[in-house]
Formats: structure tokens, C-alpha cells, sequence
């Protein structure tokens, strides 16, 4: 962002005078007290007037004035109010151009005011180190003097004289000490926002900005993936997780990010990137197609009472919204005539469970669902017996019948005024337990909004010579986090 100096008759602008530094105008400090309530206003008050303009509220927090108005090249802290830098007063009223013979002039003509600082300054740091000196011997002699005291105890008063001058001294001191807690506690709120701490015993926070369950199961992960994670000198690895699941979780756009985390949005990319990569590879793992012998163990009753323990998946397609692509054949192919948008498709299988057991990778939204279920690989995963739960538009049987397995599907009604009672009773039973993968996409969907879309068509490329998109990584990745929160099922 280019900022530029609102003095009247000054052009500095950052992207041309790169070697000036441009200050914002002085916010009014109320966590100080009531003396630097005063203070602060006052400064803000005699900048406006030096500025000598009439400036919109809504913009005001957008005034900058540059270094080259500043006899010292910077602005003074807020308790150092004899210092002639804590308003700009230099070349207010034309051309701040550092090396023009008029600004030169100007800073001459100045230049004594600050020269007789400087003289105060040092004259009180004399004065404090010569009052430290006569503290230090008159502790020395006191303590010589009190065995004597205590014998003698003639009720004689000692009596400190304190001059104006120690006064002057300490006043300044206790400001400048004011001043750098100001600083310091502004740089300490940039940080302490998004550390482990912060989340620690806060499982509204964890949920909010990460969608998982709590902060147990949140560092675990962070455990987990924390020796592969990114190093990097502007952030470190806590952060760069946190802001990603930030970004999977709110779909928060980059600036808003950069700006929480004081780097640039072209970081917040890279950073984005980088550690989805990771995350891809290390909860990969986490979507697991289940053994047999176990999946009838655990199988939930309403499954048994219907379909005994022959179920293995549930399967369904949902969609992402994505921008319009400018090439004519990628438009074609990922536009949807169900949600009249250019979308990608997802297949998603369940265990009756309730755990993603199953997640395709991005196909164009043009693509039937019987199209991605023949082609993506499913049928890899299927045994002989095994039952699969669909809904109307996978008009799978004969695939699924060739490898020896089962498909249910709800009834149709095509050339028929009614279903029979026992089509009915079936499409009831399908209906009752098919509706957990609906369950499931929404939980997915309102846990990890960035899957809401649109998405940027970017994220449909593959980067690094991969042969997997973004969108394919962060898809993935969401339905990993959503296995770690708790099934939407009643496993009882």
C-alpha cells in the first residue's frame, strides 16, 4: 500500500522516497491514566493544527506525515514534550524534499531548538547521576551513625532537602520509563493473541478459529505436524498452524490475515500453501477405509436392525462453488446445471460409523456421480458382500454387481403412480441411515467455510510438478480435521 504525506504542498509517497519513514497521527492513549489521557490529546490536537487542513473522520486514521518534517528524521515519544519533534515542524507549509536548499535552511533554522534539548537532556542525566552519588554516601554515613542514634536518642528530626531540580529529574525519568511501557505492551498485544496460552482451558476459542473440539486434541495435532511445519523468520511454527486452520475455518481473506499477523498477504499465501502441503501429507492417513472384521463390531444398531452388518459405506456427491475460468473448455466442464455455477464435484463415503472413510479427488461439476464412482478408484477399495448405501443418481448396479457386492438405492417413481407399500417400507429404511452423509457434508461445510467457496480458479492447478490441486488438499485436509471432532452418529 503506497502511503503519502497529507502535508499541504508535500509529494513524498512511499513508493518513490523509499529512504523516509511515514508516521500515522498520534492516537489519544486512555489505559494510561488520566495524565496521559491529556497528553495525548493535546499532541493529537497540535498535530491537526499543524497540519492545518479539515480532515474527514472516516479518513483520518489514513493521515501520514513523512520524516523529511521532523528536524531528527523521527517523531519524539509521547512524555518527551519538550523535544521540538513531538509535532512536525518542519517545511509544513511546501516541499519537504530532504535535499532542497530551502529544507536545508529550514533545519538550520531549527536545528537550535533541538540542539537545546539535547543540552536539557544531558543536564538532567548529570543531575541524576549526581544525586545517585549523594544518596549512595549519605546511606553509607547513616548506617555509621546508627549505633550512635540508637543510644542517644534525642528525639533530633533529619530533614531531607529535595530540590526542584531532583524533582525535575525524577518527573522525567517516571515519563520516559511511562513512555516505554506504552511500547512495550502495544508490541506484546501483537503476539499473545495466537500463542498456545491463549488457548489453553478455552474451548469456545479452540472451536472458533480452529473447529476442533478442544485444546487437548489441538496441540496434539500441532505435535504432530509441528517437525515437518515451515521455518520461518517472521512467524513461528504455532502461528503459522493456527493462522491456517484460520483461514480453512473463516475463510478469511489473505489482508485481513496479513494484518492480524503484522506480514504481507503475499506471505499469508506462501505460508497458506506450504503448510497444507504438510497437512496433506501427514492426515492422510486419518481417512481410513476400515477393516471388515472391525466395521461389524462397531456397527451401530440402526444399521443392524436394516441391513445387519453387510454395510460398509455411504456414499454422496457435494459440490464447491468456484470462480468463472477464462478458458472456454474448463468453463464448460466445471459448470453445474443443478447449482447454475461453475462448481467442482467431491465424491464422499462414510462408515455407518459416521467417519469419512472415503473423499474423491476435484472433478468438474459438469461430471455425473455415476461417471466419478466408476472412474475415481472406488471400486478399488470394494469386496465381495460387501453393501453400499446410495442415493438415485448412482446408477451403479451393474458395476458394483459385477465385483460381487450390493448396492441399495431409494425407489423410483418413473412410470409408476405410486410406490408399492413394500418399495416404500424400503425407501424408508435407505432414507432413515442415508441421511448421516448429509449430516456428515454439513458438518464438513460449517466447520471448514472455506469449502462454501467460491474458490479462486488457482486453486484447480497443480503446483511443483504435482499431480494434485490445492483445492483436492484442502478438501482432504478438512475431512481429516472433521474425523478428529466428534461422529454425528449415535453409535449405540
Amino acid at each position: 500500500m503506497v502511503n503519502y504525506c497529507r502535508v499541504v504542498g508535500c509529494h513524498n509517497r512511499s513508493d518513490r522516497e523509499t529512504h523516509l519513514k511515514y508516521y500515522r497521527l498520534p492516537k489519544v492513549v486512555k489505559n494510561q491514566g488520566e495524565e496521559c489521557v491529556k497528553l495525548s490529546e493535546e499532541r493529537r490536537r497540535l498535530w491537526l493544527a499543524r497540519l492545518q487542513q479539515n480532515f474527514d473522520r472516516k479518513n483520518i486514521e489514513n493521515i501520514r506525515v513523512c520524516s523529511a518534517h521532523f528536524i531528527s528524521g523521527k517523531h519524539a515519544e509521547l512524555y518527551q514534550r519538550d523535544n521540538p519533534d513531538w509535532a512536525p515542524s518542519l517545511n509544513m507549509t511546501g516541499s519537504a524534499k530532504v535535499n532542497s536548499d530551502e529544507g536545508a535552511e529550514t533545519s538550520n533554522l531549527l536545528s537550535p531548538q533541538m540542539t537545546r534539548f539535547k543540552r536539557c537532556e544531558r543536564r538532567a542525566e548529570r543531575k541524576k547521576e549526581t544525586f545517585a552519588a549523594q544518596s549512595l554516601f549519605s546511606l553509607q554515613e547513616s548506617e555509621s551513625n546508627v549505633d550512635s542514634e540508637e543510644k542517644n536518642d534525642t528525639g533530633i528530626e533529619c530533614q531531607t532537602d529535595i530540590t526542584s531540580d531532583f524533582l525535575e529529574s525524577m518527573t522525567q525519568e517516571l515519563q520516559c520509563l511511562r513512555t516505554e511501557y506504552i511500547y512495550l505492551n502495544e508490541e506484546i498485544r501483537k503476539f499473545d493473541k495466537y500463542i498456545p496460552s491463549s488457548f489453553d482451558g478455552k474451548k469456545e476459542r479452540v472451536l472458533y478459529f480452529t473447529g476442533l473440539p478442544n485444546y487437548q486434541i489441538l496441540m496434539t495435532l500441532f505435535t504432530y505436524l509441528e517437525p515437518f511445519l515451515p521455518v520461518k523468520k517472521s512467524m513461528e511454527k504455532f502461528t503459522m498452524f493456527i493462522m491456517t486452520l484460520m483461514k480453512l475455518r473463516l475463510n478469511v481473506s489473505s489482508t485481513f490475515l496479513s494484518y492480524e499477523f503484522n506480514i504481507s498477504p503475499a506471505t499469508v499465501s506462501r505460508i497458506f500453501l506450504e503448510v497444507v502441503d504438510v497437512m496433506y501429507v501427514r492426515m492422510k492417513p486419518f481417512i481410513i477405509w476400515p477393516d471388515r472384521d472391525e466395521l461389524r463390531k462397531t456397527m451401530p444398531m440402526q444399521f443392524r436392525k436394516h441391513f445387519g452388518t453387510k454395510c460398509v459405506v455411504i456414499i454422496d456427491c457435494f459440490e464447491i462453488f468456484i470462480d468463472r475460468p477464462s478458458n472456454l473448455k474448463a468453463r464448460a466442464e466445471t459448470w453445474s446445471s443443478y447449482k447454475h455455477h461453475n462448481t467442482v464435484k467431491f465424491l464422499i463415503g462414510i462408515t455407518p460409523q459416521g467417519t469419512v472413510s472415503y473423499i474423491s479427488k476435484a472433478w468438474g461439476g459438469r461430471v455425473s456421480d455415476k461417471y466419478i464412482t466408476e472412474n475415481d478408484g472406488f471400486f478399488n477399495k470394494i469386496l465381495p458382500g460387501d453393501l453400499i448405501l446410495a442415493d438415485r443418481g448412482f446408477d451403479i448396479q451393474a458395476s458394483v454387481g459385477s465385483m460381487m457386492a450390493e448396492v441399495k438405492l431409494p425407489a423410483f417413481t418413473k412410470g409408476k403412480n405410486q410406490l408399492s407399500p413394500l418399495d416404500l417400507e424400503t425407501t424408508r429404511k435407505i432414507a432413515n441411515v442415508r441421511i448421516h452423509v448429509e449430516r456428515v457434508i454439513g458438518t464438513v461445510r460449517q466447520k471448514y467455510t472455506i469449502l462454501n467457496g467460491p474458490l479462486p480458479v488457482d486453486f484447480l492447478t497443480c503446483r511443483d510438478d504435482e499431480n494434485i490441486t490445492v483445492i483436492d488438499k484442502i478438501c482432504l485436509v478438512c475431512c481429516a480435521c472433521v474425523n478428529l471432532c466428534d461422529s454425528v452418529v449415535d453409535v449405540n
